[in-house]
């Protein structure tokens, strides 16, 4: 599940040197007003999105990796303005928005020219704190639909928050309300149109909560959580591994243990416990990460985050031609099918996100694909391709 959060953007720009224009400081209000003004007098269309993401993990999905930061916050709270640099004294929500809008726009750059045709962008602002950017491909010609969506959001915790937090074992009291808190995210689906290609997930979030009475924002507390998984619709070995090889890599850039910790989470995390089976081939997922120094964990996040491209381009670029037929088109709409049904019943970002007033429904669903399918008592055929997969979904493999 995705303790669950998240578009005509960067593709519809003549020129990417806007980065004053687009990486705007949510700290105040006045440089984002300017901004908007060059945009206008440069006739650059850009809009605004928010990212679904559980306001742990889609807010940002401890609440899981899938959209949900966005329903969190009911009164305006925003940080203090401060440089975007890699200076260890700069914020640390600062340097985690900074980062998430860099890899937005690197893997928007490197996903257009791999597909051919452009994001569509939408920027959003919420009006009780925050702003985001929903970067969505729809229809491509290598992909049915992909999303690479930023939120960044900030707030009172709602009640509803502060109990599950509480039940989570973090330190904060309900009666001793509110609870400033600020969350930055990035969230990235991917469905090809391919059946033989993969769709891939990645989330990683920030979050922290702030002492309410220090005018400088000060956070009382804080965590990181986040992954990546794959579900293939047909299984090829050798994707499998490469996949986990370079998250593994990643991983074991900071500490060797975290690997095989954060890919058995994953495996239990993304199961379909009515069906019995994972949801794909797994990857990496962790959530409420702060048993190390947030310098530490902030340099794993950005590890993990570079690894995307290395870890999918080449798979989609080895599968995205090949030849398939009505047969496995119809399989790859069944698998969809299961995609949808973790989502909408076991994420806990989904759910968090559909039960809070205000909620951005769109952010919430950029996760599902535009097609799926689901036929009564569907059973593959013996000894096919098909049943090779589930064999696999039903039994967890160590990939490396």
């Amino acid at each position: 599940m995705f303790p669950s959060l998240l578009a005509r953007f960067v593709s519809r720009l003549p020129s990417i040197k806007i980065n004053n224009a687009i990486y705007t400081t949510y700290a105040t209000r006045t440089p984002f007003i300017n901004n908007k003004q060059f945009l206008v007098n440069n006739r650059i269309p850009v809009a605004i999105f928010f990212i679904s993401s559980g306001l742990s993990f889609y807010c940002l999905k401890g609440f899981q990796l899938t959209g949900q930061v966005e329903c969190a916050a009911s009164v305006n709270n925003k940080p203090k303005n401060v440089n975007f640099n890699n200076d260890e004294r700069t914020p640390m929500r600062h340097r985690m928005e900074k980062y998430i809008k860099s890899l937005q726009l690197l893997i928007i750059k490197e996903i257009e020219s791999l597909d051919g045709k452009k994001f569509e962008i939408d920027r959003w602002e919420r009006e009780q704190g925050g702003e985001g950017i929903s970067c969505i491909l729809q229809d491509g010609n290598v992909f049915e639909k992909a999303g690479v969506n930023i939120s960044i959001v900030y707030g009172n915790l709602p009640e509803a928050a502060v109990k599950q937090m509480k039940s989570r074992n973090k330190e904060i009291d309900p009666s001793k309300g509110p609870h400033p808190f600020f969350a930055a995210g990035i969230s990235i689906v991917m469905h090809p149109h391919n059946p033989y290609a993969p769709t891939i997930h990645l989330n990683y979030r920030y979050f922290e909560i702030n002492n309410k009475d220090d005018k400088d924002g000060t956070s009382k507390l804080w965590w990181f959580g986040g992954g990546s998984d794959l579900t293939p619709s047909y299984l090829f070995e050798d994707d499998a591994i490469h996949f986990h090889k370079t998250l593994k890599d990643a991983c074991d850039k900071h500490d060797v243990t975290y690997y095989p910790e954060f890919k058995k989470w994953c495996d239990k995390y993304f199961y379909l416990q009515h069906r019995g089976e994972a949801r794909g081939v797994g990857g990496i997922f962790f959530d409420d990460m702060d048993r190390k120094p947030a310098e530490e964990i902030f340099a794993l996040i950005k590890q993990c985050g570079d690894a995307f491209l290395p870890s999918y381009v080449p798979i989609i670029k080895k599968r995205m031609n090949m030849k398939f037929g009505e047969e496995e088109k119809h399989w790859q709409q069944l698998r969809r099918g299961r995609y949808v049904e973790f989502n909408l019943i076991w994420d806990r970002g989904t759910k968090f996100g559909l039960q809070t007033p205000g909620a951005r429904i769109e952010s919430i669903f950029m996760s599902l694909p535009l097609t799926a399918r689901w036929e009564y008592m569907h059973v593959p055929e013996k000894n096919s391709r098909e049943e090779k997969l589930i064999d696999v979904l039903k039994n967890p493999r160590d990939w490396v």
